[in-house]
């Protein structure tokens, strides 16, 4: 699974192959293919759990929150999970790359995990709400798939690369902000 995400993240399910992923992995084809049945059911499966474990990351962010958290404890509970892949590298970051490309070209399994991604949704529009009154929720529901697509770009683009060469700290204090006005959008507009 480790190895199929780390190739799936640097190129995309048609950039792999089977050997490939299990030369990488140590495994034989014909163990993959008894546990997986295909390479699509290994890539499918790889970016299920990569998006899952995402989702549940945020999630969890996410409701750590009070009510008393502003709009920028928001974005870094949002942006927390990717800012923690760009300082690890790694399998970590090979992740977040996987559910980046999976958010710009769903693969065909997605709607198992659509109870996931409407409870985040769900949960990042109630604390919002609270701090955006007169925005209605179909604009936060926008606004949160705005910040979700920069971060999905970030991670991708090489300012992706440049952004984790920096401490933590800065990563966080360049991102949040950018985050938290995507959140709260223009000041004359709502």
């Amino acid at each position: 699974m480790a190895a199929a995400q780390e190739l799936l993240a640097r190129r995309g399910q048609e950039g792999v192959t089977l050997r490939e992923i299990t030369d990488r992995a140590g495994a034989n084809v014909s163990a993959v293919s008894y546990h997986f049945g295909s390479l699509k059911a290994l890539c499918d499966s790889a970016i299920e759990n990569a998006l899952e474990r995402y989702l549940d990351a945020q999630i969890d962010e996410v409701a750590s929150l009070d009510t008393a958290s502003g709009v920028e404890d928001l974005a870094a509970a949002f942006a927390r999970p990717m800012m923690r892949a760009l300082e690890a590298g790694g399998r970590d970051l090979a992740v977040m790359r996987t559910v980046a490309r999976v958010g710009i070209d769903p693969p065909e399994g997605w709607g198992r995990l659509t109870a996931k991604f409407q409870q985040s949704r769900r949960d990042i529009v109630r604390q919002l709400s609270a701090k955006t009154p007169g925005v209605d929720e179909r604009e936060l529901d926008f606004r949160i798939r705005c910040a979700a697509g920069l971060l999905n770009w970030l991670v991708l683009a090489p300012i992706g690369a440049e952004l984790a060469a920096e401490p933590p700290e800065q990563i966080e204090r360049w991102l949040v902000p950018v985050l938290a006005g995507a959140f709260l959008g223009s000041p004359n507009v709502g």
